[in-house]
């Protein structure tokens, strides 16, 4: 698994939004991020969410999202559209569910798929919710500290 891309936010668009408008908060590119034990992401919304938060972390396929461009004729959006913290390639995401894994060092433990939902119709096209089930991502705790950094080819 190599780590492409990776994105943290300061607050939610959708999660807590049903009912009304989403928000306007950017995933925030970022060249490394800190990952602490049982917390989260140093920076992003969920850190320190509550204890033993399944989605301390969430990966997404750049496979996936590339599929889903070609699907949809997308060309302006890209993998951050989807909210993830991790886009990595190489791996099969759902393989990792139940599963305690490992990049760069630091240690995760696999809880669920991170579930598509209604908001990806209007963040990245009509049809990407249907599209994206079985597909949406990983939720993962983080189990020890330490940094992840993009990887070049």
């Amino acid at each position: 698994m190599k780590v492409r891309h990776l994105f943290i936010s300061p607050a939610h668009n959708y999660f807590g939004h049903h009912g009304k408008p989403a928000g306007t908060e950017p995933m925030v590119a970022v060249e490394e991020v800190e990952c602490v034990a049982g917390k989260g992401l140093k920076g992003d919304r969920f850190f320190e969410f509550k204890e033993d938060y399944k989605g301390q972390i969430t990966f997404f396929s750049e496979e996936t999202w590339e599929d889903l461009c070609q699907k949809f004729d997308v060309a302006d959006k890209g993998p951050e559209t989807f909210r993830r913290n991790a886009i990595v390639s190489g791996i099969d995401l759902n393989t990792l569910i139940g599963q305690e894994f490992e990049v760069q060092g630091v240690r995760f433990e696999g809880t669920q798929e991170a579930a598509p939902c209604y908001w990806m119709n209007q963040a990245f096209a009509e049809g990407a919710e249907e599209a994206l089930q079985g597909r949406g991502g990983l939720r993962a705790r983080i189990l020890t500290d330490g940094i992840l950094r993009i990887e070049e080819d």
